[in-house]
């Protein structure tokens, strides 16, 4: 009888634990997007970093102005993920001195921030907190991690609001050093746009002349949140094609969750903000049922804050590499790295340890057990494309593939296919298409390549646009073939082995089974 836990049933034969893995062209199935910034902006540890794993490069504008972004951008050629700043209520300490907070002590939040930041006042950028907070509520004030455990963050408890003024009860001692420090009330509704007007300033310049792969919506609360972000692009021009990832924060954002999904493109589970509203015995369930709801819609699940403790060591903690583990057999699409590579010690080394646990967890991940339940919460009748894909993969599967190779042009089937988490990886051909707006024509193709890069096991591949997608059998034998030298030149094809290719022939929808030879 089958448990419920994505894991294989099997037994492990203890001795092959320590046997030593494989190296495979694909460090893992699961992707890893890496924050860039001042330990990881030279092209040096950009291509390390890229040989280790990184699929996509996230731009923190909360961080840094654009010219800045942009120096690091030229270094680099991959997918870009552009992360909103969002209604983030921070305290400034414009002469960056260092500030001492004593437990049992209080210290006042003021909106005046003409005053200077001392261990008796915070001088804050949001004028309404005093009429959001009431007596007993939880503040957080700390740089960069929300681990709850560190001396660079405090916890604090509203004690009494006099006017504009928060005056609050110390919770712990801390030492709080740098310009700025973010704020997050618990469980507290901030009356602020999700999308500020600094956030539009940096998409419509920075983000469209760069052509953003990915939107990071900070503090997404509605679907509304969404739809009016995906407005604010489809007056951009080509950013009109950029997925929204939708970030939960915070409770008002779990709350809404369901409606979120459905209009975001993905979902990034922002644990350490939403760690602080949760009872931490409430973070896994949050974690698991978010990621099940994902992984049946068919939306990359992106999961962050794993390996805190690699920003200033070479090695993650047990709990830290068991936590990365637990990601990939829960059916996260991707590992979301902060601070470990922003401002970490050992960028590359740990997308390549968080890498190397990732592939290992997609060992026992129970693939038969998790077919089954796609399937069963798809239900019948099937789409068309939901019938193709997922007889690809089982197909792939019963004759051991090593590859299924997806033509596509949108990208849509690709994602189907990655959706079913194939054993193997799908090597995803992008079709370009020639299209027009009538004042210019241009090819797509470019944007869902990249888009590939942060789901689950799917692998891009741009073909050349003069081989449409829908196309003679003598066109569609010259692109496959250019597939499998590509898929053999990368070492995830060899002699002999099968290949599941999955096109359309005409009207007709087609898989199909080949044996290599030599």
């Amino acid at each position: 009888m089958h448990s419920n836990h994505l894991l294989l049933e099997e037994p492990i034969r203890m001795a092959s634990i320590l046997e030593p893995s494989k190296a495979n062209f694909f460090p893992a199935m699961t992707k890893i997007v890496g924050t860039l910034g001042p330990r990881s902006r030279s092209v040096e540890v950009i291509s390390g970093c890229l040989k280790a794993g990184m699929s996509v490069a996230r731009f923190d504008f909360s961080l840094g102005d654009p010219e800045y972004h942009q120096e690091t951008l030229e270094n680099l050629k991959l997918a870009v993920m552009l992360d909103t700043v969002g209604p983030e209520l921070q305290v400034v300490n414009k002469i960056e001195k260092t500030i001492s907070l004593q437990a049992d002590g209080t210290v006042t939040l003021t909106p005046d921030q003409g005053q200077e930041a001392t261990n008796e006042v915070l001088p804050i950028n949001f004028a309404g907190l005093a009429k959001a907070v009431k007596k007993g509520d939880t503040i957080f004030i700390g740089q960069y991690l929300f681990t709850g455990s560190e001396t660079t963050s405090v916890w604090l408890e509203v004690d009494e609001v006099t006017g504009d003024d928060v005056v609050c009860k110390i919770k712990n001692s801390a030492t709080l050093a740098g310009s700025l420090f973010t704020l997050h009330a618990s469980q507290i509704r901030i009356d602020l746009p999700t999308l500020t007007d600094k956030d539009k300033e940096a998409i419509s310049t920075w983000g469209a002349k760069n052509k953003i792969d990915f939107l990071s919506l900070s503090y997404t609360r509605h679907a509304e949140d969404v739809r009016e972000a995906r407005e604010f692009l489809s007056k951009l021009g080509d950013l009109s094609q950029t997925q929204i990832f939708a970030k939960i924060e915070n409770v008002e954002g779990l709350t809404h969750f369901d409606e979120i999904l459905q209009e975001a493109d993905g979902i990034i589970l922002s644990r350490g903000n939403l760690g602080i509203d949760l009872p931490p015995e409430k973070v896994f369930l949050f974690q698991k049922a978010a990621v099940y709801k994902c992984n049946m819609a068919g939306k990359p699940a992106v999961v962050t804050r794993v390996v805190d403790s690699m920003t200033d060591n070479l090695r993650p903690t047990r709990a830290e590499a068991t936590d990365v583990a637990n990601a990939v057999l829960d059916g996260t699409d991707a590992i979301f790295l902060g601070a470990e590579t922003l401002r970490g010690l050992y960028p590359v080394e740990t997308i390549s340890i968080v890498g190397k646990i990732c592939a290992e967890a997609e060992k026992v991940f129970n693939q038969d057990l998790y077919f089954k339940k796609t399937v069963k919460y798809v239900g019948e009748p099937m789409t068309h494309l939901e019938s193709i894909a997922s007889s690809a993969v089982r197909a792939a599967i019963k004759v051991k593939a090593s590859v299924i190779i997806c033509f596509t042009s949108s990208g849509r089937a690709a994602r189907l296919i990655a959706k079913y988490r194939p054993t193997m990886p799908v090597l995803s051909v992008v079709i370009p298409r020639l299209k027009t707006n009538q004042l210019r024509w241009s090819f797509s193709g470019a944007f869902e390549a990249r888009q590939s890069l942060i789901v689950r096991g799917l692998f891009p591949m741009l073909a050349d646009p003069r081989h449409p997608a829908e196309s003679s059998n003598a066109t569609n034998e010259s692109v496959l073939k250019v597939a499998l030298d590509h898929g053999k030149a990368s070492g995830v094809i060899k002699s002999h082995d099968r290949v599941v290719v999955c096109q359309k022939v005409g009207d007709a929808s087609v898989v199909k089974i080949i044996e290599l030879e030599d």
